[in-house]
């Protein structure tokens, strides 16, 4: 007898996520802003600490050197003295014993007086430092408020919006060269994007009439009762592939629709359009023995609903159709959480690996040859989803499943 096969099991993740910041505190990270601050600030305190050893060396160099008293007691008894320093009241009985008392008394003054002006520099200096670090800080983030312009530029671009310029004003220095450069090279790629995106919207436009026509003659030839067997199976074969191809057709222009920033924004409930998704998709899940399930929680989001719809219709059938033959399930969940809205789709299927996941979401790519059947689409769901979640300023990643299947996630800001 064969041994039975163990179970596969899904490769483990990467661990790191380079898109994640790291550290506990990213927003204590060693920025351009920050060094320049403890620059200035250092700079200021060094020269502050070397200023104030300066000044005390000086200071006690000019008291060391007038140390001696200016007068001198040279004769007489029963001195009567009254003094604030300690040891000097009373009777003194010789000049050398008055003499060496108020020695004591002005050195001891004297250091004091040292002591004094040693604290109250500190005190100046540490109140100055505060100042120079706010000063320095203020001043690094007006010299680099530019950088700060072309990184928000560079954001507003990483969204698909490809309209922004930085337009820097100002003196013609390195860093207005930088944002002419940056403006530039934005002009060129819109230009190469826009020009990308017009001919695949015209190739499309111009592939739906001859693929409308040539589905009109093939149903006229169908419609005839008096056709032959073979004729009507050959025409039912081109008119699947004229379908598929009509479907290729239509996804390659949402596509390049999708791939803009979206203007006219409405408030959409992801789980009205989850629940449209499953209307449309039951039927084929009921032919595969797929049983869909999943709690919806109305989750609002500001988008186009035609396009939001698209993305759960084409997750949704993805995991009707990629899934095991017997007792097999799909899973749709939306919620709410931290302002954004969240659609889960999760289902059984074969095991993907890992590494295959990040494929699966390129134009015209499918696992493995199980996903290559002409009944499962063309291989553009997948990538017009992630192009439509961008679109909304959102994401969709991809989990394998313990057992097999996957777990597809779409994020979009409230």
């Amino acid at each position: 007898m064969a041994a039975t096969p163990a179970p596969a099991t899904v490769p483990p993740r990467p661990t790191w996520d380079p898109g994640q910041p790291e550290g506990p505190f990213p927003w204590l990270r060693p920025t351009i802003r920050i060094r320049l601050t403890l620059l200035y600030g250092g700079m200021f305190l060094i020269a502050g600490i070397l200023l104030l050893s300066i000044i005390y060396l000086l200071a006690a160099q000019a008291l060391r050197e007038g140390n001696g008293l200016p007068y001198k007691i040279l004769g007489g008894t029963d001195i009567q003295v009254t003094s604030t320093c300690p040891g000097v009241v009373g009777k003194i009985q010789s000049p050398d014993q008055f003499n060496s008392v108020i020695n004591t008394c002005i050195l001891e003054q004297r250091r004091h007086a040292l002591d004094d002006l040693l604290s109250r520099s500190l005190m100046a200096l540490l109140g100055l430092s505060i100042i120079a670090f706010a000063f320095g800080y203020a001043m690094a983030g007006r010299v680099l408020s530019p950088l700060g312009k072309i990184t928000r530029t560079a954001r507003r671009v990483v969204g698909s919006d490809l309209t922004r310029r930085i337009e820097l004003d100002g003196p013609d220095d390195e860093l207005k060269e930088l944002a002419d450069t940056f403006d530039e090279m934005l002009d060129r790629l819109e230009r190469a994007f826009t020009a990308q995106q017009r001919f695949v919207a015209n190739a499309s436009h111009e592939l739906r009439t001859p693929l409308a026509i040539n589905r009109t003659l093939l149903e006229v030839h169908l419609s005839d009762p008096g056709a032959p067997v073979e004729l009507q199976q050959l025409g039912k074969t081109l008119l699947a592939t004229n379908e598929r191809s009509e479907q290729l057709v239509e996804g390659l222009l949402l596509l390049a629709r999708s791939d803009n920033q979206i203007v006219e924004r409405k408030p959409v409930d992801l789980a009205e359009v989850a629940s449209r998704a499953i209307d449309q998709a039951r039927g084929e899940a009921a032919v595969k023995g797929v049983e869909i399930r999943g709690e919806r929680v109305p989750a609002v989001v500001q988008g186009n609903g035609v396009l939001l719809e698209r993305i759960a219709l084409n997750l949704v059938q993805n995991a009707v159709r990629y899934n095991v033959a017997d007792d097999g399930w799909v899973e749709v969940t939306t919620e709410s959480q931290h302002g954004q809205a969240i659609l889960v789709v999760s289902n059984t299927g074969p095991v993907v690996p890992a590494y295959e996941v990040d494929n699966l979401f390129e134009p015209f790519r499918r696992l493995r040859t199980e996903r290559t059947g002409s009944d499962k689409g063309v291989g553009l769901g997948l990538s017009i989803a992630r192009s439509v979640a961008r679109a909304h300023g959102g994401r969709i990643s991809a989990t394998p499943r313990e057992g097999g299947g996957l777990v597809m996630r779409v994020t979009l800001p409230a």
